[in-house]
């Protein structure tokens, strides 16, 4: 641990205005990002007693290497600059709201050019709308109730393009529960029109559409056109049925988002209703642990910048009305900045009596619970990851704990495609944005002792470069503008920054062959200061390096799970990076030889013709119809199959994950 006087910096380098700060560990990655609106006064509070400091402050000051800081213009920067540093960095001493997973959403992927519906759990993509949660049973009922008046599309990339190649739809298409696009029986702006209706619906305007389908209706007993009566009334009674699910809480023009808090020392629940049109239309929550000495205000803040701040289309997901326990801090500039994400007022305020507040009490209920669950939770969580890391630490009689641990497997066929495996561990948990994938080729690819030796030289060459580099200093920084970080933080939180945090200890899957190597990689490269063992399938034994004799873990130890599982993740990780490149290796096809003839123009043929059966029986003029494929380069495809066909050199490609014979 740092001494924080070590790197204090002069209080008279520092300023007075408004701006934000950034305490940086030794390995140059952001730990902690804070604003304030005096500089100096809120900088030298962290450095003039650290003794006083609470807890997880002074962890975090004795942790950190260097601060720098930005100045800005005023508090309104401040709190944007916060946010995008927050989102970009992720710092561990931070507040951060985890969104509760437990519960699946309904999505449309608006991004598309076809439009998708679709059952989502887990981290919120670009480009895609969602509205719930809902409870697994009843999306799944919802959604199959909407297709039925919304026919949009719900099926999965590759039976679209199946559909596409084949000109028939699937099932949805035939029961009309898909528009069918990938047929053409309605063209990709009328598809994305009923995805902009199933989404206005969802959103809380279903009576508008029911309306529409019953003066549709009157019209067609009108037209004495009974069938199609019969169907739109079907339609009504499926979207009053999905329309009523939803209790009246509040007036019918009210749109809200309702926030309630409950939190102790350590950590707090936030829970909200989203409220549209008077009717609660979803319900999500959060668990933070509390890191910094926050108060509920600066709690608050935190949250609603991060709930409307994590998606680029705010317009229409901000309501009219936020309502809190406690008017957040800076609630001025909160004002302005949502406000200006919605393009128009946005009210912060705090329901004292009536029906608001009586919902507010339900809200403060449901995070209450929700913290009693989490806290039952993560208690076995923690004591069963502790005990692992404990075990294996004591086991392998290594002197430093297991913060960062990080796992290596080789896999191939016969020795081609040669693929290796790097997942992460950091207190017992899986970081899975640290994931790497390595291709092996040339003499390293030739066993699996060369692979790992390669593969360990490669990842820790990355390492000393960049411990090499000059991290950077406390003192100011310049604003990038917009709060894009600046070049020195591109070079510490780009593709290699991940890999200059170096783990405690290395583990191989393999015995003493396999262990030996990435020792002797490590070795030639002068790193001392990390440890390796490897982990046999046969017996789980644990081989450390250079011993003649493994390690025995007894078969009910926590640590030999933990292994185990690393293990299995990195086998897992391996298999299917392999099986993607073998699949690409296996699914060439005879067009992959035509002299000219690249990836781009290959496409374009497949694409215009469909398949390479179709290909082969086309002339060299009719070729010339496909994007990019000239006369010159017609003439050559047909040579090369025909000189293909005849030496029967062309065999069909197989696409080795499923077994499928492919004609691409």
């Amino acid at each position: 641990m740092a001494d924080p006087a070590s790197y204090r910096p002069q209080t008279g380098e520092i300023p007075t205005t408004p701006g934000v700060y950034r305490f940086r560990d030794p390995h140059g990655r952001v730990i902690y990002v804070g604003k304030a609106k005096n500089l100096r006064s809120r900088l030298n509070s962290y450095f003039a007693n650290p003794a006083g400091l609470l807890p997880k402050t002074h962890a975090m000051v004795h942790a950190a290497s260097s601060v720098e800081w930005t100045m800005v213009g005023s508090e309104l920067e401040s709190l944007q600059l916060e946010y995008t540093w927050i989102k970009e960095f992720k710092p561990r001493f931070n507040v951060v709201f985890r969104d509760d997973k437990t519960y699946p959403y309904l999505a449309v992927s608006m991004g598309e050019k076809l439009p998708r519906v679709q059952v989502m759990r887990g981290e919120r993509r670009k480009g895609t709308r969602y509205f719930g949660p809902y409870t697994a049973g009843a999306i799944r009922e919802t959604m199959d109730t909407l297709l039925r008046v919304f026919p949009v599309r719900s099926c999965s990339p590759g039976v679209l393009k199946r559909a596409q190649a084949s000109g028939r739809p699937c099932l949805l298409g035939y029961i009309d529960k898909c528009s069918a696009p990938c047929v053409g029986r309605v063209t990709a702006e009328e598809h994305r029109a009923i995805a902009e209706d199933f989404c206005s619906f969802m959103g809380g305007e279903a009576k508008r559409f029911i309306t529409r389908l019953e003066k549709d209706m009157g019209a067609a007993v009108a037209e004495l056109d009974y069938e199609r009566a019969a169907r739109l009334r079907d339609d009504i009674i499926a979207l009053r049925k999905v329309f009523e699910r939803n209790a009246v809480v509040l007036s019918e023009d009210t749109d809200a988002d309702v926030f309630a808090l409950h939190d102790d020392d350590l950590e707090a629940s936030v829970q909200v209703f989203h409220v549209r049109g008077g009717r609660v239309r979803g319900q999500r929550g959060w668990v933070v642990e509390k890191v910094e000495d926050a108060t509920t205000p600066e709690l608050i803040e935190h949250l609603l910048q991060q709930v409307y701040g994590e998606d680029s289309d705010n317009q229409g997901r901000i309501p009219r009305e936020v309502l809190v326990p406690e008017i957040p801090s800076n609630h001025d500039e909160l004002l302005e900045w949502l406000g200006g994400l919605r393009g128009a007022k946005v009210d912060i305020r705090v329901p004292q009596r009536g029906d608001k507040a009586a919902l507010m009490s339900t809200v403060r209920e449901n995070a209450e619970q929700a913290l009693k669950l989490h806290k039952v939770r993560r208690a076995g969580d923690i004591t069963v990851r502790s005990q692992a890391l404990q075990e294996l630490q004591e086991a392998l009689e290594l002197p430093v704990p297991l913060l960062r641990i990080e796992c290596y497997d080789i896999s191939h066929v016969q020795g081609t495609n040669v693929v290796a495996s790097m997942v992460v561990v950091e207190d017992g948990l899986p970081k899975k944005a640290d994931y790497r994938k390595f291709s092996i080729t040339g003499a390293a690819a030739s066993d699996d002792t060369a692979a790992m030796h390669d593969v360990l030289t490669r990842r820790f060459r990355h390492y000393l470069q960049d411990k090499s580099a000059q991290l950077p200093k406390s003192g100011e920084v310049p604003n990038s503008g917009a709060g894009e970080p600046s070049s020195d933080d591109a070079a510490l939180t780009g593709a290699k920054a991940r890999f200059a945090y170096p783990p405690n200890l290395v583990v191989v899957d393999g015995g003493q062959p396999q262990v030996n190597a990435a020792a002797r990689a490590l070795a030639e490269l002068g790193i001392d200061d990390v440890y390796v063992v490897g982990l046999a399938k046969r017996l789980e034994e644990v081989w450390l390096p250079d011993s003649d004799f493994p390690v025995i873990l007894p078969r009910t130890s926590q640590g030999l799970y933990l292994l185990q599982r690393i293990r299995d993740e990195a086998h897992r990780f391996a298999i299917t990076f392999h099986r993607q490149k073998r699949g690409k290796a296996m699914t060439v096809s005879a067009l992959d030889g035509v002299p000219g003839l690249g990836e781009a123009k290959r496409k374009a043929l497949v694409a215009h013709f469909g398949s390479l059966k179709k290909i082969k029986a086309a002339t060299a003029l009719e070729l010339t119809a496909a994007k990019g494929i000239g006369p010159a380069l017609a003439e050559a495809v047909v040579s090369h199959l025909a000189a293909a066909g005849a030496s029967g050199e062309a065999a069909p490609a197989v696409n080795m994950t499923t077994g499928e014979i492919l004609e691409i």
